[in-house]
């Protein structure tokens, strides 16, 4: 019989489209105990619920609910539970180059002096970007979302510093990037490629996207693609099929997207069109 309170499940995004791959673990564990190890990349949890004890760095420390853990490469460490009633979490393992993409200069590894960040604006951000994209791992949105906060976890709360914000001709970059999007809805480039092309880094054209187009470029195309999904819909094709058409994982995507941007389901759209046009 399954034990419900020790739970693990990992899945990978891909940031872009043949881009590296990057894991999601959701976990919740009541007696599990990690054995000492280490990671190649860096370690980014947010604490759900109950208490956490972490061995790292020759102590221990603990993180309750709301909290961001980081463990950088190469540092021994364990994991636990605090109390009784255990703890639940969820980490992503990002490579350190995720996390020096908003900083000048060399790109030296960034140093977090305190393991355990009380930062409830970047734990929530963190926490809706791996559910989301644990159930959806979208490669746009993984590249689009994850590098973002990442940057801002580093420029927040790292030894790194900041750089300059301002990209030269953000307005027309960004239209520019736009096209490139809207004429690949099936297969998008990958915003590495498309940063390389006008020799930015992906984190300036990022920051380019969202100042000139108030989001970031896979909200853009997620709601260019309901645009294109109603007109599908319009035309009587089912929801199951129009997903695949306009570049939706599943239908379960596509609804998702298309509540958002519309206030229904595809299907209760495509249902109250059908009796209109009766």
């Amino acid at each position: 019989m399954t034990d419900a309170r020790e739970q693990a499940r990992w899945t990978r995004a891909r940031l872009g489209r043949c881009g590296p791959p990057l894991d999601l673990l959701t976990a919740r564990f009541s007696r599990h105990e990690y054995a000492p190890h280490a990671h190649d990349e860096f370690t980014v949890g947010v604490t759900i619920g109950g208490l956490e004890t972490i061995a790292y760095r020759g102590g221990r420390i603990v993180s309750g609910p709301g909290t961001i853990v980081v463990l950088e490469p190469g540092e021994m460490h364990t994991g636990g539970p605090a109390s009784p009633d255990g703890y639940s979490y969820r980490a992503l393992y990002a490579a350190p180059a995720l996390l020096t993409d908003g900083t000048p200069g060399d790109r030296v590894l960034p140093h977090f002096r305190e393991p355990v960040l009380h930062d409830p604006e970047l734990a929530a951000a963190l926490r809706h970007a791996h559910t989301d994209l644990s159930a959806h791992p979208d490669p746009l949105e993984a590249e689009s979302r994850l590098p973002w906060l990442l940057t801002a976890l580093t420029r927040r709360h790292s030894t790194s510093r900041a750089g300059g914000d301002a990209v030269p001709g953000a307005g027309p970059l960004a239209l520019a990037v736009r096209d490139r999007l809207a004429d690949d809805l099936l297969a998008p480039p990958s915003l590495a490629a498309l940063a390389a092309d006008f020799g930015l880094s992906r984190y300036q054209l990022l920051r380019a996207f969202r100042t000139t187009m108030g989001v970031p470029p896979y909200a853009w195309l997620a709601q260019y693609r309901v645009i294109r999904a109603r007109t599908l819909l319009d035309a009587g094709l089912r929801p199951a099929e129009v997903a695949g058409l306009v570049g939706f994982a599943d239908q379960a995507h596509l609804t998702r997207w298309f509540r958002r941007v519309l206030g229904v389901t595809p299907a209760a759209y495509r249902n109250s069109v059908q009796d209109a046009a009766r």
